[in-house]
């Protein structure tokens, strides 16, 4: 495993082009675009003030800036660098923005969800999407980009409203059965759209693409209920994250649910390996590239390994406040591996732990136990290979042939707060509070992996 040097980065803004040439990270309110293989700038320009949010068109041949402090989008081109384009929506202000899929219509959602503007690159056209409803995932397009799907609210009652992307023209209107509407999703396929109630109310519908209620499911009552969902790849089973600490899958052909998966604070089944990180001393005159400072004082941290645990293990708990809001229990991150074999879940009462369990024989295979609480995972985008970041300076990686825990070189200590894998699943990148760096992977049979450095360590 190699790693690229060390770059500045802002609000940890990075992302790779949907063709996976190109690497484009924001330093304030500069945006640099660098080659993705050799990370020499190819670009870089210049906004008006910090950049928010930053997004690829789908073609890879345009980058959205939004600066939501000044109500303003601005819109770069790769191909024609002098070319640029700037939005303002004046007073209305602007909370979200995002690309249509076609890649030359931007959305912009105004301050108070009071409208969402369609504004187009070519004709310079501005359409209006009045009563979009301020909740967690609101809007979501079909996967080949034909159907947009709206979450609305008026008159105090709940609303989808589906569009045609091509001419932005109404196709379906339809309200829901739901108290207050969470969020709404496409399955992969764009047949089916599931619609989630709040956690104050357990319900999952489901409906077809003419707004026909296709089945609802609730799985209890009177308690916390949904906190996460996710599709499957082949958009045969949805999962979905509830606050009891379960995971309970549907499947498409009944929209029954076939199984429910339990987070149990101890694992004692023999079937199950547990792989529990441990502190070890590097051994003298390892490091390939030692801080300048390495002998003023100690590593700021140690290089860690998995041991698989003897049955039964006791997981680290956390005991939620019951006095506050938003408790840290439940489902909270779930996902999907690429070729809908396996299931990562991250139960939050349990924050140390990521559960893998096993879809085609629907059964837990592995948990993870880290040393620091588990930020973020994600699956690489060509094979199950998991990636997991806990703020460390460490690096984590599953695969069913195992798993390792890598270490970033480099003077300090890098924490990795976020990452994101190349779309060739060959690298990712890893993102701190103010740099980024490139792991370029060199997988071989059963994870054996060639240590090794790229680049310069400082």
């Amino acid at each position: 495993m190699n790693f690229s040097e060390v770059f500045k980065l802002s609000s940890l803004l990075c992302k790779f082009s949907p063709d996976g040439k190109y690497l484009a990270s924001c330093i304030q309110y500069r945006l640099v675009v660098r080659d993705a293989n050799t990370l020499q700038i190819l670009q870089l320009y210049t906004c008006l003030d910090q950049i928010q949010h930053l997004e690829w068109s789908a073609d890879s041949l345009f980058i959205l800036c939004a600066l939501y402090k000044r109500g303003l989008v601005q819109v770069w081109s790769l191909e024609q660098p002098e070319w640029h384009c700037k939005i303002d929506e004046g007073s209305a202000g602007l909370v979200a923005s995002c690309w249509s899929p076609d890649g030359r219509h931007i959305l912009n959602t105004t301050e108070f969800h009071l409208r969402i503007t369609v504004w187009s690159l070519c004709t310079k056209s501005v359409s209006y999407i009045k009563y979009p409803k301020a909740c967690q995932q609101g809007i979501t397009f079909t996967r080949d980009g034909r159907y947009l799907a709206l979450a609305e609210r008026r008159d105090c009652r709940d609303y989808v409203s589906i569009f045609v992307c091509s001419d932005w023209q109404l196709l379906r209107h339809f309200d829901t059965d739901t108290q207050d509407l969470a969020g709404i999703e496409w399955a992969p396929n764009g047949c089916v759209l599931a619609v989630w109630d709040s956690c104050l109310e357990y319900k999952v519908l489901l409906y077809s693409l003419d707004g026909r209620l296709l089945s609802a499911f609730c799985a209890y009552e009177w308690s916390l209920g949904i906190k996460s969902v996710a599709w499957s790849p082949s958009s045969q089973f949805l999962a979905i994250g509830s606050y009891d600490g379960k995971v309970r899958i549907l499947n498409h052909v009944t929209w029954k649910m076939i199984t429910e998966f339990g987070h149990p604070a101890t694992v004692n089944n023999p079937k199950i390996v547990v792989y529990k990180e441990a502190e070890k001393s590097p051994p003298l005159g390892h490091l390939a590239c030692p801080p300048p400072r390495v002998a003023a004082g100690p590593l700021t941290s140690s290089e860690s390994k998995y041991e698989i645990a003897s049955m039964p293990v006791s997981l680290q708990t956390l005991k939620p406040a019951a006095d506050r809001a938003n408790p840290r229990i439940g489902i909270g991150a779930l996902a999907f591996s690429p070729d809908n074999y396996f299931l990562a879940t991250r139960n939050d009462s349990v924050p140390n732990a990521v559960w893998i369990w096993d879809i085609r024989k629907l059964r837990p295979l592995a948990v993870l136990e880290q040393l620091c609480t588990v930020r973020a995972f994600q699956w690489g985008p060509q094979q199950p290979r998991l990636a997991i970041c806990t703020g460390g300076s460490k690096v984590y990686l599953w695969s069913p042939a195992g798993c390792v825990s890598v270490q970033v070189p480099g003077e300090g200590d890098f924490q990795v707060l976020s990452l994101c894998w190349h779309p060739s699943g060959d690298s990712l990148a890893l993102l701190s509070k103010d740099h980024f760096c490139l792991c370029f992977l060199e997988m071989e049979e059963g994870m054996r992996m060639a240590f090794g450095q790229r680049g310069d360590c400082t």
